[in-house]
């Protein structure tokens, strides 16, 4: 796992043996940072990640130059990583120790990119993108990713844009409605 772009391009991300997650493969995420590339300026933008994991996502965006990154997630082993990796190399990453749907329902902030990737085996996927409509969590012209196995369809929910595949990995994409 390495940061693909940005600042720190080339460094790798070697999480420790206690993080439990399924990182983002680099081909899907060279191919996420592609579209939003294209679709946004990465630069200033205020980025929330849920289910962290390895932080891999939250790293890209803040090597790319967002100006905060906000990266939630309820393992104590994930907190402490993010956090000590993104302060090695003084990135705008602050991890926060939480269940994610604790957290959607308590935050107050407003984002531009809101990138989920929960377990794939993890039941409610489909009611993170009302949560984050209804609690206005989105800046009006923002954009929330939710990657998810293809056995997931997130096609009928509210300001559903599009879906894109990548090998096992999927993105569907949404914007405010």
């Amino acid at each position: 796992m390495r940061i693909i772009s940005g600042k720190h391009k080339g460094k790798s991300i070697v999480a420790p043996k206690g993080i439990k997650a399924r990182p983002t493969t680099d081909f899907a995420k060279e191919s996420l940072f592609n579209i939003l590339s294209n679709k946004i300026d990465l630069n200033d933008i205020e980025v929330l990640d849920l289910f962290c994991g390895t932080g891999n996502i939250s790293f890209e965006f803040a090597s790319r130059g967002a100006a905060s990154v906000t990266s939630v997630d309820q393992s104590l082993a994930t907190y402490q990583f993010v956090n000590t990796f993104g302060k090695s190399l003084n990135l705008p990453v602050k991890c926060i120790k939480n269940d994610v749907f604790k957290y959607l329902k308590t935050s107050t902030n407003q984002f531009d990119v809101i990138f989920c990737d929960p377990p794939y085996e993890m039941p409610g996927v489909d009611l993170l993108v009302p949560i984050i409509m209804e609690r206005k969590l989105l800046k009006p012209s923002g954009m929330l990713i939710i990657e998810h196995s293809k056995e997931i369809d997130l096609t009928n929910l509210e300001g559903f844009v599009e879906q894109r595949a990548y090998g096992k990995v999927n993105f569907s994409f949404f914007s405010n409605p």
